[in-house]
C-alpha cells in the first residue's frame, strides 16, 4: 500500500512539473515569442533545471505540441455548430462575426506572436494545423447558403475566410481604428456585395468622431 501511494505521489509531482514547464513556455511564447522562449528561459520561469525540461520534453516537437494543445484547450476557438441553425447566411455571418472578433481581441497577444513565428518555424506551422482546420470549418459553415455558383461561390467562400481571419481583424481594428462592430459591418457588407446581396456601408446615428457605429444599408 505504501509503495502504491508513493508511486501515485511521484506521478502527481511529475504531472505538476510538466504542467509548470508547459505553462512557462506558453507564457514566454506570448510575451517574448519563440526566439526568446529558450530552454534556459523556460527552465528558469518554471523553477526547474534544463535537464528536467529535457526529461519531460526530449525534443522541440514534443514541447511545441504540448504548448499548442494546452493553449487552445484553455482558449478554444468559437464553436460554429450553433450557427448552423441560422438559415439566412447574412444573419448567420452577422451573428458569428462579433463572437469571432471578441475571440481575436482576447487572444491577440498569442495570435500576433504565432503569426510571426510560424513564418520561420515549420514545426510551429505543423503544430497549428488542427487550429487552421478548425477555422476552415468555421469558414465553410459561414459560406454555406449564399447565392451564386461557380466563380462567384468561390469568391464568397474566399471572402468569408478572409473576414474571419485574425490578421483581417487586426488590420481593421488596430491599423484602421475601427471598433469591433464597425469591422463586423464592413466585413458583412463585403461578403454581401460579392454575393450580389449587398449595398454600400452607411453610417447610422449622429456623427461622433470618437466612435461611430456602422451597418450595411438595406
Amino acid at each position: 500500500m505504501a509503495r502504491r501511494y508513493e508511486l501515485r505521489r511521484r506521478a502527481e509531482r511529475q504531472a505538476a512539473t510538466r504542467r509548470r514547464i508547459v505553462e512557462a513556455a506558453v507564457a514566454l511564447h506570448e510575451t517574448v515569442g519563440g526566439a526568446g522562449a529558450t530552454t534556459s528561459a523556460i527552465a528558469e520561469a518554471a523553477g526547474v533545471t534544463r535537464a528536467t525540461v529535457y526529461r519531460h520534453f526530449p525534443d522541440e516537437r514534443s514541447l511545441v505540441t504540448a504548448c499548442t494543445r494546452h493553449y487552445y484547450a484553455a482558449n478554444p476557438a468559437p464553436d460554429p455548430v450553433p450557427w448552423q441553425g441560422i438559415a439566412d447566411p447574412v444573419a448567420r455571418l452577422e451573428t458569428a462575426l462579433p463572437a469571432i472578433c471578441a475571440y481575436h481581441r482576447r487572444t491577440e497577444g498569442m495570435a500576433d506572436r504565432a503569426v510571426r513565428d510560424a513564418r520561420d518555424v515549420p514545426l510551429l506551422r505543423e503544430a497549428l494545423a488542427p487550429e487552421r482546420n478548425h477555422w476552415a470549418g468555421i469558414r465553410d459553415v459561414l459560406a454555406e447558403g449564399w447565392p451564386g455558383a461557380g466563380e462567384r461561390r468561390a469568391l464568397v467562400r474566399a471572402a468569408v475566410g478572409h473576414a474571419i481571419g485574425f490578421e483581417t481583424w487586426r488590420s481593421l481594428v488596430r491599423e484602421q481604428g475601427l471598433a469591433d462592430e464597425q469591422a463586423t459591418a464592413v466585413l458583412v457588407a463585403m461578403v454581401r456585395c460579392l454575393a450580389g446581396r449587398g449595398a454600400p456601408v452607411a453610417l447610422v446615428g449622429p456623427p461622433n468622431p470618437r466612435r461611430r457605429r456602422w451597418r450595411p444599408a438595406g
